[in-house]
């Protein structure tokens, strides 16, 4: 009986540690890249594959062109180096800034590139709610599964708000002298949408 459960719990170290190489080795691709929805195929555990899939989609969340506009208190990010906003700025009670100071007196429709002033024609600070700031990756997954922390989204929403939304799309087009989120946005979408049929399991 004691030989069997040895025998249990030295198969399921197993099976767990070549399911983490797996996802470890999917996820060593270049950070400014993504990896294929096609290359995590290998990880047999479809929640296992679900979370490496999301770890991938992370190298887009956790990036500066995302953070930055999803701070944990009410000043904005800017830069790779992700610095306080220069000027100082703050959220205002729609996102858009203070009455005196709104987004769109500096940011216009598009980027201005002379100035480094980068631009898209809703140019706001995501709700505190959305804030990713200093989470973990598994703290960002619950958060962004949650509807009542990710903009009222159901999972498949949010396929077509990282895929199509403007000014997620900005992310891909910064501007000269930033850089850009890793991937492109087709491939993100085909990562959410692979996450989100496969459970949407989130990683440790």
């Amino acid at each position: 009986m004691r030989f069997n459960l040895r025998v249990q719990l030295f198969v399921a170290i197993v099976i767990s540690s070549v399911t983490v190489l797996a996802a470890r080795a999917v996820s060593d691709s270049p950070s400014d890249h993504l990896a294929s929805v096609e290359s995590f195929s290998s990880i047999a555990d479809p929640e296992a594959r679900s979370a490496a899939i999301f770890t991938e989609l992370g190298k887009v969340l956790t990036h500066p062109r995302c953070v930055n506009c999803h701070p944990a208190g009410d000043r904005p990010f800017q830069g790779d180096a992700s610095r306080p906003h220069q000027p100082p700025v703050w959220r205002g009670a729609d996102g858009y800034g203070l009455p005196a100071m709104r987004c769109p007196i500096c940011h216009g429709k598009a980027n201005f590139d002379p100035a480094g002033v980068p631009g898209n024609p809703i140019w706001h600070l995501a709700p505190l709610e959305m804030a990713w700031e200093g989470k973990t990756l598994a703290q960002i997954c619950a958060q962004i599964k949650d509807p009542a922390r990710n903009g009222n989204r159901s999972l498949e929403a949010l396929i077509g708000h990282i895929g199509e939304e403007p000014l997620v799309s900005w992310a891909w087009a910064p501007g000269y002298g930033r850089q850009p989120a890793p991937g492109t946005q087709k491939q993100a979408e085909k990562l959410v949408a692979a996450w989100v049929k496969t459970g949407a399991a989130c990683p440790n």
